[in-house]
């Protein structure tokens, strides 16, 4: 095995998307990896300087929707161009975007799943950003992308996952196994 040094490699990292509202009341989002399940019922975000830790520091409320391969260009254009920037930010992705009805933030119509969330405490917190650790207050799922159960169908979804190894978009595939049972044929 070929040692490589210390380096933020852990893998499969999510492509999130976190909604916000500037404080003029438009819709904004940025692309986060650095994310993920905290304990039953919340997640944790690192979240660096950017206009949408300055609307979370205004309000704790906010949307993370998961990229897909259709929202892929989108996505990382949110993630390259800050809305200090460019005040078209948002009309460029062509996304929809709509109230939620349980948190003070925008859902954007384009993604198969996205968490309603509201910050529980900041960990960290510095002029370079902060680590957020949030409620999921509600799931919302487009209804093409559930399975005949009623449930989110991940297959569907067509989810990306960042590599930060050579800086790439890679494409989840298909089901390769059952969790919580597949390993029982080694008892």
């Amino acid at each position: 095995m070929k040692s490589l040094g210390q380096k933020s490699w852990m893998l499969p990292q999510p492509v999130l998307i976190i909604g916000t509202y500037n404080d003029d009341g438009t819709p904004n989002a940025m692309n986060a990896a650095w994310g993920g399940q905290w304990d039953a019922g919340e997640i944790v975000i690192s979240m660096g300087a950017h206009a949408t830790t300055e609307n979370l520091n205004r309000c704790g409320d906010f949307t993370v929707a998961f990229a897909t391969r259709e929202t892929m260009v989108a996505a990382d254009f949110v993630g390259i161009v800050s809305a200090k920037n460019d005040p078209q930010k948002m009309q460029k992705t062509g996304w929809t975007a709509m109230e939620s009805a349980y948190v003070n933030a925008p859902v954007f119509a384009e993604f198969p799943m996205t968490m309603e969330c509201r910050i529980r405490r900041k960990i960290d917190e510095s002029e370079e950003g902060y680590y957020i650790v949030a409620e999921i207050v509600n799931i919302l799922v487009n209804e093409t992308y559930l399975a005949q159960d009623g449930k989110p169908d991940v297959e569907k979804m067509q989810l990306i996952t960042y590599d930060p190894i050579h800086h790439a978009y890679i494409g989840l595939g298909e089901r390769v196994g059952n969790a919580f049972s597949d390993g029982k044929q080694l008892k």
